[in-house]
Formats: C-alpha cells, sequence, structure tokens
C-alpha cells in the first residue's frame, strides 16, 4: 500500500506485508505508547479491522490481532485499558471516509487463518535487556534471565529468607501479569509445567485446585503498588520474557529457582542485609538456625 495514515497519539505507515505503527511523544500520549515507540505487525498477525465512533467527534479504526500472535496482548490477558490498546488509532471525524478506505485495505490483505488461533508469535517481542522497580524488588532481564533482587525496605521476611533469586528463561514455562492498576498487582513468574495450571486472570483458584503461595510471599514473585511496576514498564517486560520462554519450551530443563551466585557482592550491600536479616531476627520472624544459616551465606558472598 505504501500509504501513511495520521491520527490521534499515532501514525500507521502500510507496507507491503506489515503495518508499522509509530507512537507519538508527548504528555497526552498514553506512557505505553510512549514506551513501545514504535511496533511492526505483520498482515498474517490480524484477525479482522474494525472502524467504529469513536468520543467527542473521532472515529477508531482498530486492527484485531489474532489469539496469540502479540505477546504484549497475551501478557496483558485482557487487562489494558481500552485507551492503552496499541492496535487503536484514533482520528478526526472529518477523516471517516479515509478511515474507511484503509480499513477495506486491510481486510482485503487477510489470508484464509485471520480465523484461526496463530500457532507462534508473530508480533515481536520488546527487546532485552529490561528492568523496573516494583514494591518489593528490582526486576531485570537480560534475554536469557531474569533475576529480582529484593529491597530490604519492602521484601516479605520469606523473599529475604530465599534471597535474591535468578531464574533461566529455559526453566520457565509462562509468566503471570496483573495490572497495577488493579489491586494487588504482581508479576509472577511461572515454571516449566506449572503455566497450563495457572489462572491468568488473578490470584483466585478454582475449585479443587490447591492455592498458590502470594505474590507477597513468593521468591518467583514481584508485587506492585503505586508508582512501582507501572504498565508502560512491567508490561513490556513481561512481554519480552513470555516471547523468550516460548521460543526455548522445547528444550528439557529443571524447574527450580537458582539464587543468585558468583559474583562478588558490594560490602556495603552484605552489612545492610545482615543488618536487616538481625531485625527480622529480633522480631522473631526469624529462627536462631535460619538467621547463622542465612548469615554465613551472606558472608559468603564477601
Amino acid at each position: 500500500m505504501g500509504d501513511v495514515l495520521a491520527g490521534i497519539h499515532a501514525t500507521w505507515e502500510f507496507d507491503t506485508d506489515s503495518v508499522l505503527i509509530r507512537f507519538e511523544r508527548g504528555i497526552r500520549t498514553p506512557r505505553l505508547f510512549q514506551s513501545l515507540r514504535e511496533r511492526r505487525i505483520p498482515y498474517a498477525a490480524l484477525s479482522s479491522v474494525t472502524l467504529t465512533p469513536g468520543k467527542r467527534g473521532t472515529v477508531v479504526l482498530r486492527a484485531v490481532p489474532r489469539p496469540g500472535a502479540d505477546p504484549l496482548l497475551e501478557a496483558a490477558g485482557g487487562q489494558l485499558k481500552e485507551s492503552s490498546d496499541p492496535y487503536r488509532l484514533v482520528l478526526p471525524a472529518e477523516r471517516g471516509t479515509l478511515a474507511e478506505y484503509y480499513a477495506d485495505e486491510l481486510r482485503a490483505l487477510l489470508g484464509p487463518e485471520a480465523s484461526l488461533p496463530a500457532e507462534r508469535f508473530l508480533v515481536t517481542a520488546p527487546e532485552a535487556p529490561m528492568h523496573f522497580k516494583a514494591y518489593d524488588g528490582r526486576a531485570g532481564f537480560d534475554g536469557t534471565q531474569v533475576s529480582f533482587r529484593w529491597f530490604w525496605t519492602g521484601a516479605s521476611s520469606a523473599k529475604w529468607k530465599a534471597g535474591d533469586q535468578s531464574f533461566p528463561v529455559a526453566e520457565l514455562g509462562g509468566v503471570e501479569w496483573r495490572s497495577p492498576e488493579a489491586l494487588e498487582g504482581y508479576l509472577r513468574l511461572l515454571p516449566r509445567g506449572a503455566a497450563a495450571d495457572s489462572d491468568a486472570g488473578g490470584p483466585d483458584q478454582a475449585p479443587g485446585v490447591t492455592a498458590r503461595v502470594q505474590p507477597d510471599q513468593d521468591p518467583a514473585s514481584v508485587v506492585f503498588g503505586l508508582g512501582y511496576g507501572p504498565v508502560h514498564e512491567s508490561l513490556p517486560f513481561a512481554a519480552a520474557v513470555l516471547e523468550s520462554v516460548r521460543r526455548t519450551q522445547s528444550v528439557p530443563v529443571a524447574t527450580a529457582p537458582v539464587p543468585v551466585g558468583g559474583a562478588r557482592r558490594d560490602p556495603a550491600d552484605i552489612a545492610e542485609r545482615i543488618r536487616h536479616l538481625g531485625d527480622l531476627h529480633q522480631a522473631g520472624l526469624v529462627t536462631d538456625a535460619e538467621y547463622s544459616a542465612k548469615k554465613a551465606e551472606l558472608l559468603a558472598e564477601l
């Protein structure tokens, strides 16, 4: 097609096999769009195209992705607000005829598999390395493994006992993201074999299924709070991890998380952790044996 359609917050550039969505930068542009910057969507990733009236004299052109085609939407699990949907292009109502033309052109490019779920991700995930601050720790992803480093001001005693965590992608089965805009938002990493049993919509379990550890007590989870783990940081992170997991799922591996180790740690950091461990011990949250064992473990990292 080779054309460009400029809307509010985004511009669509049509190519022979895909549409390149470039998001604007500005205080009124949703922060998720600013974080994504641009996305190339193959026509093969689309299931349909809609054109509907919008608010305040606008029309909305939306390219509807096939289920399973986009790691960002798969990670979001239907929790994105309409205003943060990267597949919506909002235009002034006077451009409705032009929008209708492009909607018809896009529909003509959809293939016979448009009505079927995608067998693999067709849209590229955000690129690693990535990191963000959650309420109880700092999450990092380098493309091959996810790391959680706990904050002494927010992490539970259970997470401090477990220590900082490192999860090779090959040992994961998926991710579970609950929006920070909902109550008790979190990002949970699912080990191989557990992804199929997860409730992607939240922590509630189906009848007969044993309840899992709450995210604030689970070393495989980081929890969100006001200003910690916002959508524009935590969702692209979750999508990048999910895409990497899917690419490596055919490799048989163990599932247990591995504590971070190897490199020498900052002595000041070790001292701070021992001091916090002592506070937990004094408060009765850590036994004498646990205190001695963990202190020895921390000292061994010097």
